[in-house]
């Protein structure tokens, strides 16, 4: 981890810019849960070896658009199936209709138990905000509106890159660097001068291959020494490292 008092004043940079899930708020958590859940009955259902687990997340789905996650995970297990559309129904065996049958596991657990930024997160976009430093979310989620709206921070966001905007617009989702690259111009900033938080190695090589200025690690798990090599520049375990 850096230390807090090697860190950059972000109130520096022309803009900071922010993965979601694991970043600003805890619902890489109910991902994950959501993920394991249905992955846990696919592979049941489809007799699929070795059984799913955590590093798969990580390895796979983390950062990822939902639908390319799906189709890494059953590649690393030797399994093909129709990549099919957007509208199948959840109960169909293509990759997109894997991908909403997690969506509703995800939209059920989020509906149940709510969720609440990091207090740290919150705290650090309190600064921001008073510095009049613009941000911005960079999200693969297409339920990054519906996170942010029961987090309470929705209208601190001006622009908001998800996975919606993604699709509609045919960017290719991290770690290609088209959402962050995209994002920066909806800001009119220059990545080079701005700084970009992640939480996700796709996400951090995404920013990185975006050229912006500064890009820091968010490590909820995954590992500094991952985010690191995917080329965050600083790494801490909580936003509230840049508020102390």
């Amino acid at each position: 981890m850096t230390d807090s008092r090697d860190l950059p004043d972000l109130t520096s940079f022309d803009a900071v810019l922010f993965d979601l899930d694991g970043v600003l708020t805890p619902t890489a958590e109910v991902h994950m849960r959501a993920w394991k859940e249905m992955f846990d009955e696919l592979f049941a259902a489809w007799d699929i070896q070795p059984p799913y687990t955590d590093r798969d997340y990580f390895d796979h789905v983390d950062g990822k658009k939902r639908y390319d996650g799906v189709a890494s995970l059953l590649r690393s297990r030797d399994v093909e199936v129709p990549w099919g559309d957007p509208s199948d129904d959840p109960s169909l065996d293509t990759v997109c209709g894997v991908g909403n049958r997690k969506n509703l596991v995800f939209s059920r657990i989020l509906r149940a138990e709510g969720i609440a930024p990091y207090p740290g997160s919150v705290a650090l976009l309190d600064i921001l905000q008073a510095a009049g430093t613009p941000i911005a979310v960079v999200s693969s989620s297409k339920n990054a509106v519906e996170v942010l709206e029961a987090a309470g921070i929705r209208d601190r966001f001006p622009v908001v890159m998800d996975g919606v905007v993604a699709e509609r617009d045919h960017l290719a989702s991290k770690p290609a660097p088209d959402v962050f690259a995209e994002a920066a111009r909806m800001l009119r900033v220059d990545p080079a001068r701005s700084a970009a938080v992640e939480d996700a190695t796709s996400g951090v090589a995404s920013a990185s291959a975006a050229g912006f200025g500064l890009v820091v690690g968010v490590d909820r798990g995954v590992g500094a020494e991952h985010l690191v090599a995917a080329g965050a520049d600083v790494v801490v375990d909580d936003l509230q490292a840049f508020v102390d």
